[in-house]
């Protein structure tokens, strides 16, 4: 899975043999400079699509889901706004995962509190979400899920082992912290982009349309926009005849430390 190796080594492999042709007959500068961008080009689009699982393996999906079964997660809480989302979550049942930035739980600790106590699954979305956090160091990131860590078993009294990086940016620092702190990396299938897109309708459409047994859906529960959406999802799973589980149970992987 640690596919970030493999390439390197591949383009390392090719790199030596075109040093070693060049002693014997002309090799083109520029095929030199096309390995390298061949690099850099894997190198940068596995940083950025948390799918490819290309720096440390990562939970997307379940793709040996035989039934119709599908999780709800939450990006960048607790908020305000967070609370209107457990109320619906809770009008129609369902059970959701929230990924939640250490300093929003110190803003709003009783909202965080209130997640928990209604059942819902609890991740680390790191101590601050910096926009700076795909180039900090692995000590940096290594503290910044301690950190939350910390600060959720105090709140919760337990120790959760499920991340998800900030803007899903992976690299070989984070995937280090990640190693190190042993954590789960959690991603999605199903990206709404609804921190992004304005329209509700283009929001759900989008979701909608990628709506598939196993998988893990991205919203955040920092919009009345979001809440609103979320709200016609969880309509149009009912009527598809769809489960919502937390993301532990859809992947069969443990949410806290025992």
């Amino acid at each position: 899975m640690l596919k970030h190796k493999t390439i390197t080594f591949f383009c390392v492999s090719i790199l030596v043999m075109m040093l070693v042709l060049s002693f014997l007959s002309e090799v083109k500068w520029w095929y030199f400079l096309l390995l390298f961008l061949f690099w850099l080009v894997m190198t940068v689009w596995g940083s950025s699509d948390i799918r490819l699982g290309y720096f440390i393996k990562t939970y997307c999906n379940n793709q040996d889901e035989k039934k119709r079964r599908i999780a709800l997660t939450f990006d960048d809480g607790p908020h305000p706004m967070t609370e209107k989302v457990l109320e619906i979550l809770r009008k129609h049942n369902a059970k959701a995962t929230f990924f939640c930035i250490g300093t929003q739980i110190e803003k709003y600790p009783d909202i965080f509190k209130r997640i928990i106590e209604e059942g819902h699954t609890i991740g680390n979305h790191s101590y601050s979400h910096s926009n700076s956090f795909g180039i900090f160091s692995t000590e940096k990131v290594t503290e910044e899920i301690l950190h939350t860590n910390t600060i959720i078993e105090q709140l919760s009294g337990s120790k959760v082992l499920f991340f998800r990086p900030p803007f899903g940016v992976t690299n070989p620092r984070i995937a280090k912290a990640i190693l190190d702190t042993k954590h789960y990396v959690i991603g999605w299938n199903n990206r709404s982009l609804d921190t992004v897109i304005k329209e509700e309708a283009k929001i759900l459409e989008r979701v909608k349309s990628k709506v598939k047994p196993g998988g893990i859906i991205l919203l955040h529960d920092t919009s009345l926009k979001s809440a609103n959406v979320l709200e016609q999802i969880l309509l149009f799973l009912k009527s598809e005849n769809y489960t919502i589980v937390p993301v532990d149970e859809l992947l069969n992987l443990p949410a806290y430390e025992n």
